[in-house]
């Protein structure tokens, strides 16, 4: 797996198109700009109207997709997935899309996000004679599709996503058509868009830059899209109960070039850097970003606080995969083979670090060391998002409070565990304020779950970490 710099990962990204004759070829490059979402595994199903052809396995897209086997995936409908696995684990098996096949036909669908009722939904369907293939809540929808009493493949695809609870970005495909849906809260991103004559979708509008596809709109909490050769048809599968964005998405996750709901990530993240710049004044010589996430915000604030912005942090791009589970001392040494100090820019400096985010708290700690031994005099850590105190049942693997640093240290504490002259953080309106989208509902649109404790679901009892049960008295 990917040693990774960051304390957060997403578990996956989406791309799907129907009615265009290379679909599998701009599927893979759909999903080549959504590789930051996933790098643990990835596929491609392709329908050519009469049968549905799979290709995928476990490493980047260009490791599991070569010139010869895409062009072997011929069809004019496709789906395709990246994954990092939180729910179900790794493994070949759990590397989406999913293919089933039955006497009526073939059946196929991936998943961005996780359903927080998966685990109580396996146990009822076992007891009903299901058999599951993998460890993937996934496949739960897959069953409960096949087990809907209804005639038309859409009256059992809306039953089944009545039934599934928590965040998801579906994207479902036969031989004849591709089905679209997003969860109720609209807890991830994903954008409608057309090539052509050619429909398709994607969990970041960045995947519709790269394949020369216009952007049409947003998908809205509780749709069900279906794509055929007829076109595109829309319908809620349930009324929305309040839009609820992960805010994640805009603070870390999302590429800058990505549009949310109507607002540029990169803009968001340098709206941030300035609230932050307003809300934690500090005096020092040079402001550097984390890379990559973090440049944005830290431009925002060198820019708002007049404090000159530094390449001081340079990011190492051919650090690549590793298979190797290295020693406690080489993973010390991971860091500095991604991130390395620039000396002749922090040395003799007061260094503003401006970081997105912190989790475990390991790698600011790393950092933070870097830049002082690079000779910088005094380092203050600012972070632009508020402090990540809950976890998230959504598909980020934080699943318990007592992984989380901020859960379980004051600011202070913190300020100490990671060596910094000074920490401090975005507050939670300062991060609204800096996503400005116009939604008027108590929060903004937003899920602030992992700062506040409030989640827009109710989360279940089988879901959580023994740890964690609490949170459901």
């Amino acid at each position: 797996m990917l040693t990774e710099i960051k304390g957060l990962n997403e578990e996956c990204g989406v791309f799907g198109i129907w009615g265009h004759p290379n679909a599998a070829q701009i599927t893979y490059y759909g999903l080549h700009s959504l590789q930051h979402r996933g790098q643990e595994g990835t596929g491609i199903v392709v329908s050519d109207g009469e049968r549905l052809r799979c290709l995928k396995g476990e490493g980047l897209v260009t490791e599991v997709f070569h010139e010869g086997t895409i062009e072997k995936l011929e069809g004019t409908g496709a789906i395709g997935h990246v994954r990092y696995a939180t729910a179900g684990g790794g493994g070949y098996e759990n590397v989406q899309p999913l293919l089933f096949n039955s006497q009526t036909g073939g059946l196929a669908l991936a998943h961005n996000g996780n359903l927080v009722n998966a685990n109580g939904l396996k146990h009822q369907l076992e007891g009903q004679g299901s058999i599951f293939q993998t460890t993937s809540d996934t496949e739960v929808l897959a069953h409960l599709i096949k087990r809907s009493g209804f005639s038309s493949l859409k009256n059992r695809v809306r039953n089944a996503l009545s039934m599934v609870k928590g965040a998801y970005a579906f994207v479902i495909m036969t031989e004849d058509e591709l089905m679209v849906a997003l969860d109720p809260h609209g807890l991830r991103p994903l954008s409608l868009g057309k090539i052509g004559d050619a429909y398709c979708v994607a969990s970041e509008t960045c995947a519709f830059d790269i394949v020369g596809a216009e952007f049409i709109r947003d998908v809205e909490p509780g749709e069900l899209l279906v794509i055929n050769d007829e076109g595109v048809t829309s319908e809620k599968f349930s009324f929305s109960s309040g839009n609820a964005m992960c805010t994640m998405e805009y603070v870390y996750f999302s590429r800058p070039d990505s549009n949310i709901q109507g607002v540029n990530v990169h803009s968001a993240r340098k709206r941030m850097g300035m609230e932050l710049a307003k809300e934690a004044p500090i005096e020092a010589d040079v402001v550097t970003g984390v890379p990559d996430s973090s440049i944005s915000s830290a431009i925002g604030y060198a820019e708002a606080s007049g404090i000159p912005y530094e390449l001081g942090l340079i990011k190492n791009r051919y650090v690549g995969r590793t298979f190797i589970q290295p020693s406690q001392s080489l993973r010390e040494q991971g860091v500095k083979m991604k991130l390395s100090p620039v000396r002749g820019v922090v040395e003799g400096k007061r260094v503003v670090m401006v970081d997105d985010s912190i989790v475990r708290g390991t790698t600011s700690r790393r950092i933070v060391s870097m830049l002082k031994e690079a000779g910088a005099k005094e380092v203050h850590v600012c972070i632009s998002s508020p402090p990540i105190k809950n976890p998230c049942f959504y598909g980020i693997d934080t699943s318990t409070h007592e992984e989380l640093i901020a859960a379980n240290n004051s600011v202070e504490e913190m300020r100490q565990i990671i060596g910094a002259d000074s920490l401090t953080f975005l507050s939670t309106e300062g991060v609204m304020k800096a996503i400005d989208r116009d939604d008027h509902s108590d929060n903004r649109g937003q899920c602030l779950a992992c700062f506040t404790g409030k989640y827009p679901t109710e989360i279940y009892p089988d879901t959580l970490h023994p740890h964690e049960k609490e949170l459901v008295k």
